[in-house]
């Protein structure tokens, strides 16, 4: 009887328990990233057969996956997998795990965790410049102009190239010497359009082809033999011609014999990408500004005369780094030549030590980081990989990281969905592999109502059974204290 009575006992207070068990997982069936508790139950020991009740052995964690919940948020990420985002206490500097991704940017810059936790990962290791204005180091309000950007991925890397340039279109002015490059203002910033378009398209070829070696392109050159023709050269009647990328160019008798082709060459330099020279023995030297840019030079001719074409240089194209870099560099000097500034700016993230997971908090201000005086750009997380833009500029500025355990049932519960390691656990390690990072998504609680709610029935139908037997047993006991009167 006594026996009977402390059983109950023990059952009321196994089912007491686990009603708290149960009632927190239905607490927090909408708390992002929550994973619920489950209540283990055991009998106690035996004395001669009889069993001496039960207790809660133990209450774990079911690290289940949640599901996963679009929300558009540019800060939300949701691990999809295995392993946990780590997050630091600024005001302790301990590290803490969670599940719970719904981020955002706090006053300092930094990716933090909804409860002010500074969220851990890769920074994008610094930058490099190459510019007009050594000076200049980053974009700023005179860096109107958007000429570029490319994303080049590799196995364990990550770089992002950028560039701008001041507006050459209010600088360009006509320059040089006739007959030797000469250029109008508008045919600078015709060759600087061409130009832009032929660094984009290196840009996108290279990320296209990343590990390609590094070859730089080069620019078509070709010159005509005018000189034995030109003594026909001798009133207006009188006609020199040329066809480049099918844009004929004439040019009839004008002064004297070399003003005439100096005029001749000054119109070549105004087809858009080419520039033109000649020389006192009536040479032209016919090149083209866009390096691996194909020159079409044909129909040559002094009234109906054909003068023969050399091709000095064939066009070719370049690969890897060494394709953007010949771009760059002739967009940089159409842009200088036209007297504005030109800035490329290219970061890095290197994740070749990833594994080791020495991470550090993520700096997302594109201002703190010197890339531009945009304080804090659009921010787009792709993979757990964190880029900025600024207009039409993106910037790579880090990673964020994922650790698992190998006994994640060791991990201590800290509350605010954050949990803490111990000697149970095991050391933190890098989960990139086991898991992809959702961007604009949420994982939701792994808690469900219907089970839940199923299992606090159980709970309550126990508790009145284990109430039923303390009270059987009562009065078992009242029965035989009445027999001994």
């Amino acid at each position: 009887m006594i026996s009977g009575m402390w059983n109950g006992i023990s059952g009321i207070n196994s089912f007491e328990k686990a009603l708290g068990v149960g009632s927190n997982n239905i607490a927090n069936v909408n708390t992002i990233g929550h994973k619920s508790d489950r209540a283990s139950f055991a009998d106690l020991m035996y004395q001669n057969g009889y069993g001496k009740g039960t207790h809660v052995q133990s209450v774990e964690k079911d690290f289940s996956q949640g599901n996963l919940k679009l929300t558009g948020n540019s800060y939300d990420v949701a691990i999809n997998g295995k392993g946990f985002f780590l997050v630091e206490d600024p005001k302790t500097n301990n590290i803490y795990y969670t599940r719970a991704g719904n981020f955002r940017m706090g006053a300092d810059g930094t990716l933090q965790s909804a409860n002010g936790m500074r969220v851990h990962g890769i920074q994008s290791q610094g930058s490099t410049v190459i510019g007009t204005d050594p000076a200049d180091t980053k974009f700023d309000k005179n860096y109107i102009n958007f000429l570029g950007t490319g994303t080049i991925t590799r196995n364990n890397s990550i770089q992002t190239i950028n560039a701008r340039s001041t507006d050459f279109t209010k600088t360009a002015t006509d320059s040089g010497v006739s007959g030797q490059g000469y250029k109008t203002a508008t045919s600078k910033i015709n060759d600087i359009q061409a130009l832009i378009a032929n660094y984009k398209r290196s840009l996108e070829l290279y990320s296209s082809t990343p590990d390609a070696p590094s070859t730089e392109s080069k620019a078509a050159v070709s010159q005509i033999e005018y000189g034995s023709f030109q003594s026909e050269l001798k009133d207006e009647n009188d006609v020199i011609k040329v066809t480049i990328n099918n844009v004929t160019v004439k040019q009839k008798f004008d002064t004297d014999i070399q003003t005439t082709m100096n005029k001749f060459a000054d119109k070549i330099s105004e087809i858009q990408g080419v520039t033109a020279t000649v020389n006192n023995s009536g040479v032209v030297t016919i090149k083209s500004l866009v390096p691996g840019k194909e020159m079409k030079v044909t129909d040559a001719a002094v009234n109906n005369d054909a003068p023969s074409i050399t091709t000095i240089t064939e066009a070719s194209l370049g690969t890897g780094q060494g394709l953007v870099t010949s771009a760059r560099e002739a967009l940089k000097n159409a842009i200088e030549a036209a007297g504005g500034k030109f800035i490329e700016i290219t970061t890095n993230l290197d994740l070749s030590n990833e594994n080791s997971l020495t991470t550090s908090e993520l700096q997302m201000k594109l201002n703190n980081l010197n890339l531009s005086d945009n304080a804090s750009g659009e921010i787009e997380i792709i993979d757990g990989k964190i880029y900025a833009k600024d207009g039409d500029n993106r910037f790579i500025i880090g990673s964020i990281s994922t650790a698992f355990f190998n006994d994640e049932l060791g991990l201590r519960p800290e509350g605010d969905n954050l949990y803490s390691q111990t000697k149970d656990s095991g050391d933190p390690q890098d989960a990139s592999r086991y898991n992809t990072l959702a961007e604009k998504t949420l994982e939701l609680s792994n808690s469900t109502l219907g089970e839940e709610l199923t299992n606090l029935m159980v709970f309550q139908r126990g508790f009145e059974a284990n109430s039923k037997a303390i009270t059987t047993s009562d009065e078992f006991l009242r029965t035989a204290i009445e027999l001994k009167k």
